[in-house]
């Protein structure tokens, strides 16, 4: 079989949907040497090489389309796809060109989330209608809809009409470097480097309204003189996030949260993600604190389950298929709970200790071999 990836963001996005991408070209390749990939991009990026090997090739926009690659990725890439025998098409970031259902070659799309058709205002309007748009048409006209949870599918059917049997859900992994647990000099080393604090609780994500960083300062603040913990936060954001900053300096609670993403030699410094540094802030965090209101997958989740490290979160979207039986379960919208189920975790160690060992287990399932294997499945059965 030939199989064709859209790779844009394979080599061009460092973050969400570069990641998704790099990890399940990579396992279907290395688990499933018996097919042909295609790596289809525009251009190729920093984020990642072509493996050399017999079976895998790239391919760039050729002749007029060298200067209209837009054009080429939308529309143009058919009649490319066909010069190479291409059997199937794997749009990974919820697009597919335009009119590959009129082709003779198979199509597949991974849809992530509809997150901007529920909160549109975080939004820019005009990306809102292209968003809208593009996932529509994808998820309309492929032969079949991957969903990377079943919140992403429910919104699929429900928004967009989809039909049921048309869309299945294969669950996404994390990065590999996620699942070592490191030597404690290392952890210190980086305990050092970041001038962190020896015992922290952790946040790790953009800073907006749906990610719902303030409710966490405020439950923090309820605990103020009883459970002083600092907060490491990993992430960054514009008005939302100076109206946590307003809120903290209000309450004077400045020194309990530590925006890690503002230091001069930040965690977002690029390519840190692929060193030892984020698994060992994981691994070193007593509780990792997520209650975001909405999500598609919610990676954060699983990476803080794979470092051994207990997992508080919200009970609404995806988060609960994310979490398994291992995280703590919280309504994101009440401080109350949130800050009791800080206490909980931090002081029953016998509940840590559970949610520590169900967490690994529960990661378990989400191996990019398992997503690999998940998808290859979907592949052969429209072919």
């Amino acid at each position: 079989m030939r199989i064709a990836f859209d790779a844009k963001r394979a080599f061009r996005n460092g973050t969400g949907l570069g990641q998704y991408s790099r990890l399940l070209i990579s396992s279907l390749i290395e688990g499933y040497e018996e097919h042909d990939y295609y790596l289809v991009t525009p251009k190729t990026g920093p984020h990642y090489e072509v493996p050399e090997r017999p079976n895998t090739h790239l391919i760039l926009p050729q002749g007029i389309y060298r200067n209209l690659s837009s054009l080429w990725r939308t529309s143009g890439v058919k009649s490319t796809l066909k010069r190479n025998k291409i059997d199937l098409y794997h749009g990974l970031s919820n697009e597919i060109p335009i009119g590959i259902h009129n082709t003779n070659i198979k199509s597949v799309v991974t849809i992530h989330d509809l997150i901007f058709e529920h909160y549109p205002e975080q939004y820019n309007n005009i990306d809102v209608n292209i968003y809208r748009k593009k996932f529509k048409y994808a998820s309309s006209n492929a032969d079949k809809v991957i969903a990377i949870s079943n919140q992403t599918k429910t919104d699929l059917i429900n928004l967009y009409g989809i039909s049921e049997d048309r869309i299945s859900v294969c669950y996404q992994s994390c990065d590999p470097v996620y699942q070592t647990l490191l030597d404690e000099d290392v952890k210190q080393q980086v305990l050092k480097k970041y001038d962190l604090p020896s015992e922290y609780l952790l946040y790790v994500g953009s800073i907006n309204e749906r990610k719902n960083l303030l409710n966490i300062c405020k439950a923090l603040y309820q605990l103020k003189g009883k459970l002083d913990i600092p907060l490491v936060i990993i992430g960054k954001g514009g008005a939302y996030a100076e109206q946590v900053k307003q809120f903290i300096a209000e309450q004077k609670t400045e020194a309990s949260f530590i925006f890690l993403s503002e230091k001069t030699n930040g965690i977002d410094t690029p390519g840190i993600r692929a060193k030892h540094d984020m698994p060992a802030i994981y691994q070193m965090a007593k509780a990792f604190i997520y209650p975001s209101v909405y999500e598609g997958f919610g990676i954060p989740v699983l990476e803080a389950l794979w470092s051994k490290t207990p997992v508080i979160t919200s009970n609404t979207s995806c988060l609960p298929e994310t979490g398994g039986d291992a995280a703590y379960y919280v309504d994101p919208h009440n401080v109350d709970e949130m800050a009791n189920a800080i206490t909980k975790v931090l002081e029953d160690s016998t509940l840590a200790a559970e949610m520590i060992d169900k967490g690994i287990k529960h990661a378990k399932t989400f191996t990019p071999e398992a997503c690999a294997d998940a998808v290859m499945n979907e592949y052969l059965s429209i072919l």
